[in-house]
């Protein structure tokens, strides 16, 4: 998966379901589909009777940083 100003990315869980959900409403698999990215497997299921999708897989910390954000460029929401 490649996101617009980031490049290739590890996972993506909104790209893997749609395309998950495309091949299963084209008839193309099964209710329950494995979709392989860089980061992980994740298992996309249909459910057709209460139209629910499912995403399992793993989730794990991939990046941690912090941001300063210079005080003329934000407000206190709570003096509105």
């Amino acid at each position: 998966m490649c996101e617009r100003g980031s490049g290739e990315t590890w996972a993506c869980g909104t790209g893997a379901t749609a395309s998950a959900m495309a091949a299963i409403l084209r008839g193309f698999t099964d209710n329950e589909v494995r979709v392989s990215l860089r980061g992980g497997d994740l298992l996309i299921r249909f459910d057709r009777e209460s139209r629910h999708l499912f995403m399992t897989g793993p989730a794990k910390e991939v990046f941690h940083g912090s941001i300063d954000i210079p005080e003329e460029i934000y407000y206190d929401l709570s003096e509105k």
